[in-house]
């Protein structure tokens, strides 16, 4: 039998990257001499971030359609043309035995040349409401991992698969106490510590809502760890005291969780499925500025299980105070949404989108 030869795309942003760099990962941990090809959008962030992990990865002169009328959209036929001349270049060069797409647009013309030739596609949905990539593809996959209950609104019910979101393990496996957590970023274990999550770049509303409760979290005697990002660390960094602690970047996510009480957090399916392991309460604050208001839809399929809370942007200046202390205020109203939240945990996912995979091989 000759090499396995694996290729991958998914990109536009980390929820796509991250998810096929961790099958990649688990497929070279099972055929160390398998040969691994990405392929992504020519300027987006997997360009620099899929080197990082350690794989070689090819551009297409690819870019999503805007939502209003641009003269990037004039492009776009052009730039669809291009990618899908070069994905059929690279495929035949290439001669992959599986292609897996993970979503993002660069992923549309790679998966469609290796279909046409004949290649295996496996397709992996993280969303609750399947992006336009994925759907487009869907017909022609052979096998479509997901991590969300319904998803036969979207794919044919045959080809699904539910196996849950590769995960980074190593940033929820909470072996650390609170003692040590809390010590760690030099908090008082003996307070409740909440965690604020906006991303590595920052969520600029969910920053804007934790400044203007500042006071209010003080008069609960609360600790608030906030990681404010990359965007937002000048303008915040004023407020960092014994009891605010604001990060740029948490390096020691396993230790942030470790140390939450509560945490408040957007609803990227990344941090969704994360955030199920970690088993704690959180309240999910969506980012209104994605694809097919997809965070809202991931938010909504925790809260009907009653796994967690939700507060539309829109709804902070009337409602957070409100929601927030009847669940600080309420320890088995915390426990009840940890508890649940958990249960909706899929800590093998990738493994599982591996052995499917394999199939594929036989």
């Amino acid at each position: 039998m000759d090499r396995y030869r694996f290729i991958l795309s998914g990109g536009g942003t980390g929820g796509h990257i991250y998810p096929a760099v961790a099958i990649a990962n688990e497929l070279k941990r099972r055929y160390p001499d398998a040969e691994f090809l990405f392929v992504g959008a020519k300027d987006k962030m997997e360009m620099e971030k899929v080197p990082q992990a350690g794989y070689e990865i090819k551009g297409l002169w690819i870019s999503g359609i805007q939502r209003k009328l641009t003269l990037k959209n004039l492009m776009f036929p052009f730039k669809l043309i291009s990618s899908l001349l070069e994905a059929r270049k690279i495929v035949k060069q290439f001669k992959p035995h599986v292609a897996i797409g993970t979503g993002g647009f660069a992923s549309g013309p790679l998966l469609k040349m290796a279909e046409s030739s004949g290649i295996p596609c496996v397709l992996q949905e993280q969303n609750s409401f399947a992006g336009i990539t994925n759907k487009l593809l869907a017909g022609k996959a052979e096998k479509i991992c997901v991590a969300y209950d319904g998803m036969e609104r979207f794919f044919p019910k045959e080809k699904i698969i539910k196996t849950g979101n590769p995960i980074r393990t190593d940033l929820v496996d909470v072996k650390a106490g609170k003692q040590e957590a809390a010590t760690f970023f030099g908090l008082n274990v003996d307070k409740k510590i909440i965690l604020v999550l906006g991303g590595s770049l920052g969520a600029r509303r969910i920053n804007q809502l934790i400044e203007k409760e500042l006071g209010f979290f003080e008069e609960k005697g609360l600790q608030i760890l906030w990681q404010c990002g990359k965007l937002y660390y000048e303008e915040y960094k004023k407020y960092d005291s014994d009891s605010v602690k604001v990060l740029a970047f948490v390096n020691r996510m396993d230790l942030a969780y470790a140390a939450a009480d509560v945490i408040i957090s957007r609803a990227g399916a990344g941090s969704v499925s994360e955030l199920c392991l970690v088993g704690k309460p959180v309240i999910f604050i969506p980012s209104p500025n994605v694809a097919e208001d997809h965070q809202t839809q991931n938010a909504k399929a925790l809260v009907a299980q009653d796994a967690a809370i939700m507060l539309r942007e829109s709804e902070l200046d009337a409602e957070f105070e409100h929601s927030f202390s009847d669940l600080i205020g309420s320890e088995g109203n915390k426990k009840k949404l940890g508890k649940n939240i958990k249960k909706m945990a899929m800590p093998k996912a990738t493994e599982h989108i591996v052995d499917e995979i394999e199939k594929l091989l036989k």
